[in-house]
């Protein structure tokens, strides 16, 4: 069963609790900056770590030393608590 998604009145009171995070339509982003590629390469494979053990995976699009994550739930037609737990989890890296 596909996770349920947030109803609209809940999606800015999780995004308050999320430093940075922004909504983007159907999907919450945040751009993190770091001093060089090999920083930005080290948080994309500790992000991916993290994906891999919540089985939910982030767009990532790098950019020499700038890592953009998006999170949505596909199979939930928007956000579901999944994104914000792992956004969360991110936040903590």
């Amino acid at each position: 069963m596909p996770p349920s998604p947030i109803p609209e009145t809940e999606i800015a009171s999780r995004l308050n609790s999320l430093p940075s995070w922004r909504r983007e339509g159907n999907e919450i982003t945040r751009t993190f900056t770091f001093p060089d590629f090999r920083a930005s390469l080290a948080f994309v494979n500790k992000t991916g770590d993290l994906a891999e053990a919540a089985a939910h995976h982030p767009d990532i699009d790098i950019r020499y030393n700038k890592v953009r994550l998006a999170l949505t739930t596909h199979d939930a037609g928007g956000l579901s608590a999944k994104d914000f737990d792992l956004a969360a989890k991110i936040n903590n890296l």
